[in-house]
């Protein structure tokens, strides 16, 4: 007599597990002072630097100071979600949680809350600073301002769950920065404008999250009004954060039967 395996239906999402996640996520993150540092400090003080680099061309802090508030936070919460994620990949606790009543989606939807609660901290700090202290010159409203940037570090987040799932050690999620952040680094126009480089290369910044990040800064500092292009820019990065967590959720498997 054969018996069939059947997959079992995915549990839907709930609130209170969601929650649960997002608190037991942020309760390890408040035992972690190096990494507070880095999501909270580091960006401050990378720019507050920045400021003082170009103390005596303040027009140059204003034309790239608005798009690094924007590249900061995505950068330091790709760097942070992936390790941690990995971290509770290898030391079992995913594996553990899976086994309980958690469907993915709920695990998914409370690492994204944890880390969004932080990224909020984080894009006020930073926008807070830029603009009223450091007089970050903005045409634009700075709540829009702080607005791109916390979607930018809700995608830094969501990348850095969706690669974690690739890499074996937090040594190699590391090593996923040249492939995931660097190209867009270099191709989201913060060097020299989409539009004036090579076809090929423009065509391929086209289809990169960190240049309507970028471009979405750049619309805020330059418009006293709200664009077509700045609804364009933050619909594009908000939906593909949501791809992208839904490609993570795709790869929340349990390694053993």
């Amino acid at each position: 007599m054969s018996t069939t395996a059947t997959t079992p239906a995915p549990r839907p999402l709930s609130p209170a597990r969601t929650l649960a996640t997002a608190v037991r996520v942020l309760r390890q993150l408040r035992h972690d002072p190096r990494t507070i540092a880095l999501l909270l400090i580091v960006p401050v003080l990378m720019i507050t630097l920045l400021r003082y680099v170009f103390d005596a061309s303040p027009q140059t802090f204003d034309a790239i100071g608005a798009s690094l508030l924007g590249i900061f936070p995505l950068i330091t919460m790709f760097l942070v979600t992936s390790i941690a994620t990995l971290r509770e990949r290898t030391s079992g606790t995913l594996e553990r949680l899976l086994a309980m009543p958690l469907g993915k989606g709920d695990l998914i939807a409370g690492y994204a809350l944890a880390f969004g609660a932080v990224a909020v901290a984080q894009s006020v700090l930073a926008t807070a600073l830029s603009v009223w202290v450091l007089g970050l010159d903005v045409v634009g409203s700075p709540w829009l301002l702080l607005l791109v940037a916390l979607l930018d570090a809700l995608l830094g987040t969501a990348l850095g769950l969706f690669v974690s799932a690739f890499a074996a050690s937090e040594f190699q999620a590391v090593q996923f920065m040249p492939a995931v952040i660097f190209p867009q680094l270099l191709l989201c126009g913060l060097f020299t404008p989409r539009d004036r480089m090579h076809p090929v290369l423009e065509a391929v910044s086209n289809v990169m999250p960190m240049s309507y990040a970028v471009d979405g800064m750049n619309q805020v500092l330059t418009h006293t009004d709200v664009t077509t292009d700045f609804y364009r820019d933050i619909l594009i990065v908000a939906g593909c954060a949501l791809l992208v967590l839904c490609l993570g959720a795709a790869t929340l498997r349990r390694r053993t039967g």
